[in-house]
Protein backbone atom coordinates (compact mmCIF):
# COMPACT_ATOMS: atom_id res chain seq x y z
CA UNK A 1 0.00 0.00 0.00
CA UNK A 2 1.28 3.40 -0.40
CA UNK A 3 1.68 5.89 1.92
CA UNK A 4 -0.09 8.79 1.96
CA UNK A 5 1.27 11.83 1.35
CA UNK A 6 2.06 14.11 4.07
CA UNK A 7 -0.15 17.21 4.89
CA UNK A 8 2.90 18.99 6.09
CA UNK A 9 6.79 18.67 5.05
CA UNK A 10 7.96 18.85 8.71
CA UNK A 11 5.83 16.52 10.45
CA UNK A 12 4.43 13.23 9.80
CA UNK A 13 0.30 12.43 9.68
CA UNK A 14 0.63 9.97 12.14
CA UNK A 15 1.71 12.34 14.78
CA UNK A 16 -0.65 15.23 14.06
CA UNK A 17 -3.12 12.53 14.52
CA UNK A 18 -1.92 10.91 18.08
CA UNK A 19 -1.84 14.78 19.10
CA UNK A 20 -5.29 15.71 17.62
CA UNK A 21 -6.49 12.50 19.25
CA UNK A 22 -5.22 13.15 22.45
CA UNK A 23 -7.19 16.65 22.19
CA UNK A 24 -10.32 15.34 21.24
CA UNK A 25 -10.21 12.68 23.72
CA UNK A 26 -9.78 16.21 26.35
CA UNK A 27 -12.72 17.11 24.80
CA UNK A 28 -15.10 14.17 25.62
CA UNK A 29 -13.55 13.94 29.11
CA UNK A 30 -14.75 17.87 29.26
CA UNK A 31 -18.09 17.36 28.06
CA UNK A 32 -18.74 14.54 30.70
CA UNK A 33 -17.16 16.62 33.22
CA UNK A 34 -19.10 19.59 32.50
CA UNK A 35 -22.76 17.10 32.56
CA UNK A 36 -21.87 15.63 35.84
CA UNK A 37 -21.01 19.04 37.30
CA UNK A 38 -24.49 20.57 36.43
CA UNK A 39 -26.16 17.16 37.87
CA UNK A 40 -24.24 16.81 40.97
CA UNK A 41 -22.95 20.31 42.19
CA UNK A 42 -24.87 22.91 43.21
CA UNK A 43 -26.01 25.74 40.90
CA UNK A 44 -25.09 29.17 41.48
CA UNK A 45 -28.78 30.80 41.18
CA UNK A 46 -26.87 34.61 40.75
CA UNK A 47 -24.65 33.08 37.97
CA UNK A 48 -27.85 31.94 35.84
CA UNK A 49 -30.39 34.68 36.60
CA UNK A 50 -27.52 37.58 35.60
CA UNK A 51 -26.46 35.13 32.41
CA UNK A 52 -30.10 35.16 31.55
CA UNK A 53 -31.36 38.88 31.87
CA UNK A 54 -28.09 40.07 30.43
CA UNK A 55 -27.21 37.96 27.65
CA UNK A 56 -31.13 37.31 26.57
CA UNK A 57 -30.71 33.45 27.64
CA UNK A 58 -33.81 31.29 28.40
CA UNK A 59 -34.06 29.22 31.84
CA UNK A 60 -34.15 25.91 29.25
CA UNK A 61 -31.32 27.40 27.14
CA UNK A 62 -29.10 28.01 30.17
CA UNK A 63 -27.91 24.55 31.16
CA UNK A 64 -26.63 24.20 27.67
CA UNK A 65 -24.73 27.46 28.07
CA UNK A 66 -23.36 26.79 30.89
CA UNK A 67 -22.33 23.55 29.75
CA UNK A 68 -20.21 24.99 26.70
CA UNK A 69 -18.57 27.50 29.13
CA UNK A 70 -17.21 25.27 31.43
CA UNK A 71 -15.66 22.65 28.10
CA UNK A 72 -14.69 26.04 26.80
CA UNK A 73 -12.20 26.64 30.04
CA UNK A 74 -11.43 23.31 30.46
CA UNK A 75 -10.38 22.88 26.72
CA UNK A 76 -8.44 26.48 26.66
CA UNK A 77 -5.41 24.36 28.71
CA UNK A 78 -5.79 21.59 26.28
CA UNK A 79 -5.03 23.48 23.24
CA UNK A 80 -2.25 25.15 25.11
CA UNK A 81 -0.70 21.57 25.53
CA UNK A 82 -1.65 20.92 21.74
CA UNK A 83 1.06 23.45 20.71
CA UNK A 84 3.60 22.28 23.23
CA UNK A 85 2.88 18.56 21.30
CA UNK A 86 3.37 19.46 18.14
CA UNK A 87 5.94 21.70 18.09
CA UNK A 88 8.07 18.89 20.25
CA UNK A 89 6.94 16.34 17.73
CA UNK A 90 9.13 18.62 14.71
CA UNK A 91 12.99 16.92 13.94
CA UNK A 92 15.00 18.01 16.69
CA UNK A 93 12.87 18.88 19.08
CA UNK A 94 11.33 17.06 22.18
CA UNK A 95 8.42 17.67 24.53
CA UNK A 96 9.40 17.35 27.91
CA UNK A 97 5.65 16.70 29.19
CA UNK A 98 3.76 18.70 31.95
CA UNK A 99 5.09 19.33 34.78
CA UNK A 100 9.43 19.44 33.39
CA UNK A 101 11.73 22.40 34.25
CA UNK A 102 10.65 23.40 30.62
CA UNK A 103 8.04 22.71 27.59
CA UNK A 104 10.45 21.87 24.80
CA UNK A 105 13.96 21.24 24.23
CA UNK A 106 16.27 21.25 21.08
CA UNK A 107 19.31 20.11 21.70
CA UNK A 108 21.04 21.23 18.00
CA UNK A 109 19.52 24.68 17.94
CA UNK A 110 20.19 25.01 21.73
CA UNK A 111 16.86 26.22 22.64
CA UNK A 112 14.63 25.62 25.58
CA UNK A 113 11.05 27.37 25.74
CA UNK A 114 7.90 27.86 27.58
CA UNK A 115 5.02 27.51 25.81
CA UNK A 116 2.18 29.63 26.57
CA UNK A 117 -1.65 29.29 24.34
CA UNK A 118 -2.04 33.14 24.82
CA UNK A 119 -0.58 36.53 25.76
CA UNK A 120 -2.49 37.00 28.84
CA UNK A 121 -2.31 33.03 29.83
CA UNK A 122 1.02 34.21 32.34
CA UNK A 123 -0.31 37.08 34.35
CA UNK A 124 1.73 40.00 34.72
CA UNK A 125 3.00 39.15 37.92
CA UNK A 126 4.06 35.72 37.14
CA UNK A 127 6.53 36.59 34.49
CA UNK A 128 8.95 37.72 36.62
CA UNK A 129 9.21 34.75 38.24
CA UNK A 130 9.32 32.77 34.87
CA UNK A 131 12.31 35.01 33.60
CA UNK A 132 14.36 34.36 36.83
CA UNK A 133 13.88 30.62 36.18
CA UNK A 134 14.78 30.80 32.52
CA UNK A 135 17.85 33.07 33.55
CA UNK A 136 19.03 30.00 36.02
CA UNK A 137 18.78 27.46 33.54
CA UNK A 138 20.86 29.13 30.75
CA UNK A 139 22.77 31.66 33.16
CA UNK A 140 24.19 29.26 35.42
CA UNK A 141 27.26 27.37 34.72
CA UNK A 142 26.68 23.57 35.64
CA UNK A 143 23.08 23.71 34.62
CA UNK A 144 21.98 21.29 31.73
CA UNK A 145 21.06 24.36 29.79
CA UNK A 146 23.87 26.65 29.93
CA UNK A 147 24.55 28.59 27.20
CA UNK A 148 21.13 28.02 25.31
CA UNK A 149 18.31 30.52 24.43
CA UNK A 150 15.56 30.11 26.37
CA UNK A 151 11.72 31.74 24.78
CA UNK A 152 9.43 32.86 26.68
CA UNK A 153 6.23 32.05 23.81
CA UNK A 154 2.89 33.56 22.92
CA UNK A 155 1.10 31.49 20.49
CA UNK A 156 -1.39 34.01 20.22
CA UNK A 157 0.03 37.67 20.30
CA UNK A 158 -1.74 40.46 21.84
CA UNK A 159 -1.73 42.08 18.31
CA UNK A 160 -1.55 40.72 14.92
CA UNK A 161 2.31 41.16 14.46
CA UNK A 162 5.06 39.23 14.95
CA UNK A 163 8.17 39.70 17.41
CA UNK A 164 11.34 38.10 18.81
CA UNK A 165 12.64 40.14 21.61
CA UNK A 166 14.23 40.05 24.85
CA UNK A 167 11.69 38.60 27.57
CA UNK A 168 11.56 41.65 30.28
CA UNK A 169 8.85 41.85 32.31
CA UNK A 170 8.22 43.91 35.74
CA UNK A 171 10.61 42.54 38.55
CA UNK A 172 8.37 42.59 41.47
CA UNK A 173 10.79 43.57 44.10
CA UNK A 174 11.91 46.62 42.59
CA UNK A 175 9.24 47.55 40.28
CA UNK A 176 11.91 47.95 37.38
CA UNK A 177 11.93 45.44 34.84
CA UNK A 178 14.14 42.68 34.33
CA UNK A 179 17.67 43.29 32.45
CA UNK A 180 17.60 42.67 28.71
CA UNK A 181 19.48 39.03 28.00
CA UNK A 182 19.91 38.00 24.88
CA UNK A 183 19.30 34.65 25.63
CA UNK A 184 16.20 35.37 27.33
CA UNK A 185 13.40 36.27 24.76
CA UNK A 186 9.69 36.31 24.05
CA UNK A 187 8.51 35.17 20.63
CA UNK A 188 4.86 35.06 18.97
CA UNK A 189 3.23 31.47 17.67
CA UNK A 190 4.20 32.29 14.31
CA UNK A 191 7.28 33.45 14.89
CA UNK A 192 8.59 30.57 17.19
CA UNK A 193 6.60 27.80 14.55
CA UNK A 194 8.81 29.25 11.63
CA UNK A 195 12.24 29.01 13.88
CA UNK A 196 11.56 25.07 15.27
CA UNK A 197 10.25 24.29 11.73
CA UNK A 198 12.21 26.45 9.01
CA UNK A 199 9.25 27.01 7.68
CA UNK A 200 8.04 30.57 7.43
CA UNK A 201 4.47 29.75 7.23
CA UNK A 202 4.40 26.69 9.35
CA UNK A 203 1.79 27.81 11.83
CA UNK A 204 -0.84 28.92 8.78
CA UNK A 205 -0.04 25.22 7.28
CA UNK A 206 -0.98 24.12 10.97
CA UNK A 207 -4.12 25.74 11.16
CA UNK A 208 -5.59 24.65 7.44
CA UNK A 209 -5.06 21.15 7.78
CA UNK A 210 -6.18 20.76 11.21
CA UNK A 211 -10.06 20.14 9.29
CA UNK A 212 -9.09 17.49 6.99
CA UNK A 213 -6.64 15.89 9.50
CA UNK A 214 -9.70 15.82 12.25
CA UNK A 215 -12.33 14.78 9.27
CA UNK A 216 -10.29 11.69 8.89
CA UNK A 217 -10.56 11.04 12.34
CA UNK A 218 -14.78 10.92 12.04
CA UNK A 219 -15.56 14.41 12.81
CA UNK A 220 -17.49 16.84 11.61
CA UNK A 221 -16.33 18.19 8.17
CA UNK A 222 -15.68 22.09 7.67
CA UNK A 223 -17.87 24.10 5.00
CA UNK A 224 -16.18 26.34 2.76
CA UNK A 225 -18.41 29.32 4.00
CA UNK A 226 -17.10 27.65 7.56
CA UNK A 227 -13.59 27.40 6.15
CA UNK A 228 -13.49 31.50 4.86
CA UNK A 229 -14.13 32.67 8.40
CA UNK A 230 -11.90 30.59 10.36
CA UNK A 231 -9.34 32.09 7.85
CA UNK A 232 -10.66 35.56 8.86
CA UNK A 233 -10.09 34.75 12.38
CA UNK A 234 -6.47 33.07 11.96
CA UNK A 235 -5.70 36.78 9.83
CA UNK A 236 -7.26 39.04 12.69
CA UNK A 237 -4.96 36.81 15.33
CA UNK A 238 -1.92 36.50 13.12
CA UNK A 239 -2.16 39.13 10.31
CA UNK A 240 -1.12 38.23 7.29
CA UNK A 241 1.87 35.10 7.08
Amino acid sequence: MTKKKNWLPFIENEEICRILGELKTASDEAKEKAEQSLSRNVIDPFTALFQMQLLSISAEEWPEVEKRRQIEKSLQNHIGNFHQKLLGAFSGWSDKKVGSVVDLVCEEKRIIAEVKNKHNTLKASDQSGLYDKLSGLVRKKGQQYYGFTAYYVEIIPKRPKRYNVPFTPADNTTGSRKAEDVLIRKIDGASFYALSSGYENALKQVYEIIPEAMETMGLMPVSLEDKAMLSKYFQDAFGVI
